[in-house]
């Protein structure tokens, strides 16, 4: 009798069962087959907070999948450790013939997977990568001229041509009987704290499960979603950003209910093919995780204060819509796109802080945080980026809050020191009611917009004439 062909799906940015690339191929090539998931002790070292909320998300969805697979007749394999070393070992240990993943594009992972590919190849083992955090992957698009888009619209455009439904939206499905038993000696998910992490309270519930109802409550409201999805105290937008970020629901299953919704989902699509356009960027110009985009302003000198970047993380700054929003994202993890942009053009335009800190201090902040659309977001607001922002365009905190936060609904959600004060007042309190704002406690703005506008100006105005 023949033996059985062997191998083993590796989850990553997929933790999911339906509609998952890797397991699906897998399942449907070989007979047996193995499920794992490795903490990244590199990337975990990385993380400054033990009470992180990624890890928790992760954790527990983790739990989840691992109650789907025993159902099953199998379990999940979960490690920790260095992959270059982990999942090569374990592969030799379950002697698979290949090991299967979604395909990631940050630099880290290409580096990284490069070299496990290497040395599962020294033991003849295959290392399948496929496409399963995008619909169309980074690379894929050129321009007519055979170059890199570097404008989301025409990018858009390419996108939209190229899309063939039947190929490109088609449900994956995985033959579970295919999944194999799993014996008592390899590691199974443990406690988060012997990971070294302590349990985080979640805004989100983790777990494809709880992304599949997030996103059946949300289809009713996109006929809505253009109108909706920039005013942050408003349930308009799809909540949906952490389950894409960390595979709890496919992309493909997204698309597929938007374009379901025809001209409705217009809107809503438009904003999935913005974060693979930030993942083309990012894929085709890697240098963009530490300089700018934009060669000119590589070398600008951001004259920001330190202070002043203390005030704006703790949400001090003075100007409420940028401190109720920065108040959220310490809290919970989370933050409206609408406010992401304030508060970035907020620190770059007004404050004249460096986009990379603001940058950074989402990244260890966000439950969602993906590099791609991280770095395109602020390099965006920056004026530094791809597509991004025009310098001259600069967003006015007071006039963005009264437009959309008008009763102040989010701003006395996140800040109670200013909850009593009118509709009109609580977006500048310090001009409109001074005496109520020192009674209040809520401080003065740290600096004058029409000022710091100017400055902003002259400043990236200067860097654009600079050769390079």
């Amino acid at each position: 009798m023949a033996s059985s062909r062997r191998a083993l799906v590796w989850l990553r940015r997929d933790l999911r069962t339906s509609d998952n690339s890797a397991l699906a191929a897998a399942t449907h090539s070989f007979d047996e087959v193995f499920v794992a998931f490795l903490f990244d002790r590199y990337i975990l070292d990385a993380l400054p907070d033990r009470f992180d909320r990624r890890v928790s998300f992760i954790h527990r969805s983790l739990g989840e999948l691992d109650r789907f697979l025993r159902r099953h007749g199998s379990r999940l394999v979960v490690l920790f450790g260095d992959p270059m070393e982990e999942i090569p070992r374990l592969a030799q240990y379950l002697g698979v013939d290949a090991v299967f993943a979604g395909r990631d594009y940050d630099p880290y992972a290409v580096s990284r997977d490069s070299t496990i590919g290497e040395r599962l190849a020294v033991d003849q083992r295959r290392f399948e990568l496929v496409k399963d955090i995008v619909v169309r992957e980074p690379g894929d698009l050129h321009t007519q001229s055979g170059s890199d888009f570097r404008v989301f619209t025409p990018y858009s455009k390419a996108w939209r041509n190229r899309l063939d439904p039947d190929v490109d939206l088609g449900e994956l499905r995985a033959d579970y009987a295919a999944l194999a038993p799993v014996g008592d000696e390899l590691p199974f998910l443990e406690p988060i704290q012997n990971y070294g992490f302590e349990s985080a309270e979640l805004l989100l519930e983790p777990g494809e499960a709880a992304a599949r109802k997030r996103l059946a409550s949300f289809e009713p409201k996109l006929s809505r979603y253009d109108l909706d999805r920039n005013f942050p105290a408003t349930a308009g937008t799809s909540g949906l950003s952490v389950d894409l970020r960390f595979g709890t629901i496919s992309v493909r299953e997204c698309v597929r209910r938007a374009r379901d919704q025809g001209e409705a989902g217009e809107k809503w699509l438009t904003e999935l093919i913005w974060r693979e356009f930030y993942q083309d960027i990012l894929f085709n110009c890697p240098k963009v995780v530490s300089h700018t985009f934009k060669p000119e302003y590589d070398d600008l000198t951001w004259p920001g204060e330190d202070d002043h970047f203390q005030a704006w993380c703790a949400g001090q700054t003075g100007y409420p819509i940028v401190d109720a929003a920065m108040r959220c994202l310490n809290k919970t993890g989370w933050m409206h796109n609408r406010l992401r942009m304030i508060v970035a053009s907020f620190l770059t335009k007004d404050l004249l802080i460096d986009w990379r800190r603001g940058e950074h201090y989402f990244a260890v902040k966000l439950l969602d945080f993906e590099l791609a659309s991280n770095n395109g977001g602020w390099q965006w607001a920056a004026s530094t980026g791809a597509d991004s922002q025009p310098y001259f365009r600069i967003f006015n905190p007071l006039l963005q809050s009264e437009k959309f936060d008008e009763k102040g609904a989010f701003i006395r959600q996140w800040i109670p020191e200013l909850a009593a004060f009118d509709s009109r007042t609580i977006h500048d309190p310090w001009s409109r009611n001074p005496l109520e704002a020192i009674a209040s406690g809520y401080p003065r703005p740290i600096v004058d917009h029409a000022t710091q506008k100017a400055r902003a100006l002259k400043l990236l105005s200067s860097a654009r004439e600079t050769p390079v």
